[in-house]
């Protein structure tokens, strides 16, 4: 059974939010089978649902020199080192399906430095943490270090920016006791 978003902030009924925002609902819950509780609680707040959402969709969306995957595997990681239960369950499952690895996203958000992934990856993931937890102490180091491994000036400021969202996400998601939908856990794992 699917845990309900979070109780604090009331999620209005689907009929009663905004047409944009309901229709953009319906077309997850149409494409997935359900509608993941972060569209729900963020509903209730339809000014920040959408600010929300366009400034996600900007960065996970995106076309550049970060595949999908590795969008999603600084999601898992940063929001590890958050404690944010939601956002490692709920893109723990995006990054399973993207990278068509059913282990990934356990090992990177356990700890990514043991996970199986390149030398470019672990490095995008080190600056992702830093971001995450220690921006201030950021230095030319740490962009010589990517710029080591390939990545452009558009690939870090998008490494930063998906750690610094994710970071404001994974409060909320702590801030609303927002609980992953079930359907989550399975995805990525077994062949549909």
């Amino acid at each position: 059974m699917t845990q309900p978003p979070a109780k604090r902030f009331p999620v209005p009924p689907i009929d009663k939010l905004p047409e944009d925002i309901r229709t953009r609902l319906l077309a997850v819950q149409e494409k997935s089978g359900f509608i993941p509780n972060v569209f729900l609680t963020l509903a209730c707040r339809p000014d920040e649902f959408r600010a929300f959402f366009a400034y996600h969709d900007a960065l996970m969306d995106k076309e550049g020199g970060l595949s999908k995957a590795e969008r999603e595997m600084i999601v898992v990681a940063t929001s590890a080192a958050n404690q944010c239960q939601y956002c490692v369950i709920a893109h723990g499952a995006i990054l399973r399906i993207r990278a068509k690895n059913p282990l990934i996203a356990d090992q990177i958000a356990v700890n990514y430095r043991k996970a199986d992934i390149t030398p470019r990856q672990k490095a995008m993931l080190d600056f992702a943490m830093k971001v995450a937890l220690e921006a201030h102490v950021l230095s030319e180091t740490d962009f010589a270090s990517l710029s080591g491994h390939g990545f452009s000036d558009d690939d870090i400021w998008d490494i930063a920016a998906i750690a610094a969202f994710f970071a404001l996400s994974n409060r909320m998601a702590n801030v609303t006791g927002m609980r992953p939908n079930d359907e989550f856990y399975l995805m990525g794992r077994v062949p549909k």
